[in-house]
């Protein structure tokens, strides 16, 4: 056979893709069908290859076709270069505004938490967009082709492979306003204040009331000076923003709002300031979205933004 010379070094891509549908299929026949090439096509072109190559590559046979010990290793590397030329060329072809991660969420964990850090992300990696589902309903993120999903359970309710981002401690939380006119310094103070309630018709979040917060700090629930009830979580927090009265805080999902002065904690420095525990927030990853690039440089980004949630709260 001809040795190969320096200017042949890389043989043509045709006989590279010839020789690896013949070795995958074992048959010049079939690996033919595959490129659009009759059967002797096929043949010519691994007989070049061979001859450039200088060695064998496949032992032929009446009824079969087999593939030498350099036929085998030579398979493996032509496959896998074939595959990389492939994904680069997936790649390239793929639009800027194609490159799209969704996002589902609760939608209070959506606008409290997540919609306000996004332009940190879009200042970091303008070339990915985001889009954010934000829906009570448990979505089926295959069924439903979403990449990624923020959910509010139990790490068994979470299931293998879900990443934990963070917990929540439910405190009462007011404007800074409303304490100038009353101190609340104990949980017998709240008797003296307005109890906002958050009434959730599907029971979802049964653990956002204040029954429940009262059990769980082994309290007996005080006769306080006013009820208001509302339907959605953001009507809560925004009537305890307008110093209507005293809410139930999920931390850190306020933290912007505490930072900013909107609202404060004042239990959070006494013996029950660790307030309700047990649930965690849990990232799902698809499976069709895990190698994603622009998944995982969400993801990255989305655990450094817990992270960074928890060490604040400390």
């Amino acid at each position: 056979m001809a040795a190969i010379t320096p200017s042949r070094e890389l043989p043509a891509l045709d006989l590279l893709k010839a020789f690896e549908a013949a070795a995958r299929h074992l048959s010049f026949t079939r690996a033919g069908q595959e490129l659009f090439l009759s059967q002797s096509a096929v043949s010519r072109q691994i007989q070049q290859l061979e001859d450039q190559l200088g060695v064998p590559l496949f032992i032929r046979r009446t009824r079969a076709l087999l593939l030498t010990e350099a036929g085998q290793h030579y398979y493996r590397d032509v496959n896998q270069a074939l595959h990389q030329l492939r994904e680069a060329g997936k790649r390239l072809r793929q639009p800027l505004e194609s490159r799209v991660v969704t996002v589902t969420s609760a939608m209070t964990f959506a606008s409290l938490w997540l919609v306000p850090r996004l332009a940190d992300f879009q200042r970091q990696h303008p070339q990915i967009e985001v889009r954010v589902a934000a829906d009570n309903t448990l979505r089926d993120l295959e069924r439903d082709r979403l990449d990624l999903a923020v959910r509010y359970s139990t790490r068994e309710q979470a299931g293998t492979g879900a990443l934990h981002l963070f917990g929540e401690r439910v405190l009462p939380v007011c404007s800074p306003a409303l304490l100038q006119r009353q101190k609340l310094r104990k949980p017998a103070d709240l008797a003296r204040f307005t109890l906002l309630h958050y009434e959730d018709p599907q029971l979802h979040t049964p653990w956002l009331t204040w029954p429940a917060w009262f059990e769980a700090a082994g309290l007996s629930a005080p006769q306080t000076r006013g009820v208001v009830r509302y339907s959605h979580y953001d009507m809560t927090l925004r009537a305890a923003v307008s110093g209507q009265g005293i809410a139930l805080g999920r931390l850190p999902l306020l933290h912007d709002l505490i930072e900013d002065g909107a609202l404060v904690a004042p239990l959070a420095g006494t013996r029950h300031g660790e307030g309700m525990r047990g649930r965690d927030h849990w990232l799902m990853v698809s499976a069709q979205a895990r190698e994603r690039a622009e998944v995982q440089t969400f993801i990255g980004w989305l655990r450094k933004q817990a992270a960074a949630a928890v060490k604040s709260h400390k």
